[in-house]
């Protein structure tokens, strides 16, 4: 890891001995296969950051008096493997010294390694694709492939918002994962959706993960693999608000920051809803 100069989080001001959540960049495109530039979102996601107010009116948290440390950007390989486990290295560390690891992502390749440092017992993931591919352009370890990897040590597997995948991945996940698409979503409402999955999650600790292109693209469109007809950032919101107590570890990823700032304006308001909600949880 290395210290960005002059950016970092906004309000992520905590020593690291004192932080109670650790965010960390991981700059990395390697697997893209449509339209490279996600290794520029955690930059765009600091950025944007600074945009908002310390303060929470919905939980009435200060931001300036939470304990946030950010560690800056990982210095990532170029293969991809390999950037699972140096991030499973970082993860591991905040994991053991009792933090709540926030990653910044960066293609979702990266997810790999936090969920192998966090260990759930339950993974939840809004994303517009399945990426339950066990290989994708000559590598397991592709941005196609995360949900399959994670399943390799996490049973238990929800996706929300899911709208894109081969035949073979539509049985897959029929057959290993609880699985609410887009149409769900749209259909039933997030709230109905949530609260099955909160009865499911319940007592359970939980990875959380947000694939910006599980939003609409017509929505935020600041995305490697735009994908229509998708959640919104409301909904979103929602499942964070839902999940955050429960969860261990969070990352949002995937921001290729080539529009005019909404996926990242997004992108950070989601990881302060994170944050706050985790924050007073604990109180």
């Amino acid at each position: 890891m290395h210290e960005l100069a002059h950016l970092h989080f906004a309000d992520a001001d905590a020593s690291y001995e004192d932080a109670r959540y650790a965010v960390f960049g991981v700059p990395y495109d390697g697997t893209t296969s449509f339209r490279p530039g996600t290794r520029f979102g955690p930059r765009a996601i600091r950025e944007v950051s600074f945009n908002f107010e310390s303060y929470d009116p919905a939980t009435k948290i200060d931001f300036s008096e939470v304990p946030i440390t950010d560690l800056g950007d990982l210095a990532v390989s170029r293969l991809p493997e390999e950037v699972a486990g140096q991030v499973a290295d970082v993860a591991g560390d905040i994991v053991r010294d009792n933090k709540v690891p926030v990653m910044l992502g960066g293609e979702h390749t990266a997810t790999v390694g936090t969920v192998r440092a966090v260990r759930p017992d339950v993974y939840v993931v809004c994303d517009a694709h399945l990426d339950l591919r066990d290989e994708l352009d000559g590598t397991p370890y592709s941005h196609g492939c995360v949900t399959r990897r994670v399943l390799d040590t996490v049973e238990d597997v929800v996706i929300i918002g899911a709208r894109s995948g081969d035949r073979e991945q539509y049985e897959i996940a029929a057959e290993r994962t609880r699985l609410y698409t887009a149409d769900t979503v749209r259909e039933q409402g997030i709230d109905a959706v949530l609260r099955e999955v909160r009865e499911h999650v319940a007592g359970r600790r939980i990875y959380l993960s947000i694939d910006a292109d599980a939003i609409d693209c017509c929505l935020t469109p600041g995305l490697g693999t735009p994908e229509p007809f998708g959640m919104t950032p409301l909904d979103i919101r929602e499942v964070v608000r839902a999940l955050a107590p429960e969860v261990a570890g969070f990352d949002y990823v995937e921001v290729a920051p080539f529009d005019t700032g909404q996926t990242a304006a997004v992108a950070a308001q989601i990881v302060r809803e994170f944050i706050a909600r985790h924050w007073l949880a604990g109180q």
